[in-house]
């Protein structure tokens, strides 16, 4: 009886660092959302699909100021940081065979959540959702697919940093 051999991760430690190992069209696919996601980030801030990826830090009716003001304060710098990351990640999307250090692979970690925030948004996921019995007349079967291979990524992403 042959042995199956145990599918290798998409994101490996190697000596010096990380190796996505993502096929072309792979590669070609997180590109093109990355720059979807990128002019998304560009456009007006008010956008129902970022909703997620800049999420409120108060929530009580009575907070509204603090939440402005929140918001007023942070808005900048996660939007700085997720467009760095989103530019960083393309520019290793193009190198297949290019070593990540940490702080890059927490760059492709933080543009794939972006991803998987407006997809998320997108599909209204929550955290009892389950997508093992998708019905394949579903309009958004193939978004629900995608989400769950982002999901697979970042997981095999965090696993490789952690060393699991």
């Amino acid at each position: 009886m042959a042995r199956r051999r145990k599918p290798r991760s998409p994101v490996q430690r190697v000596q010096g660092g990380f190796v996505l190992h993502l096929e072309l069209e792979e590669r070609e696919l997180i590109t093109r959302l990355l720059g979807e996601v990128r002019d998304l980030l560009m456009g007006p801030a008010d956008q129902p699909l970022l909703r997620r990826m800049f999420p409120p830090a108060y929530h009580l009716a009575d907070d509204g100021e603090a939440e402005a003001e929140y918001q007023r304060l942070m808005h900048d710098d996660l939007l700085a940081s997720r467009l760095s990351a989103i530019n960083g990640v393309t520019q290793v999307l193009v190198a297949p065979d290019a070593v990540l250090d940490d702080d890059a692979l927490v760059g492709f970690m933080q543009a794939v959540n972006s991803l998987r925030l407006a997809l998320g948004t997108l599909l209204d996921v929550g955290e009892d959702d389950d997508f093992t019995d998708l019905d394949d007349d579903d309009p958004l079967v193939g978004e629900h697919h995608l989400y769950g291979y982002l999901s697979f990524l970042l997981d095999s992403a965090v696993g490789a940093m952690s060393g699991r």
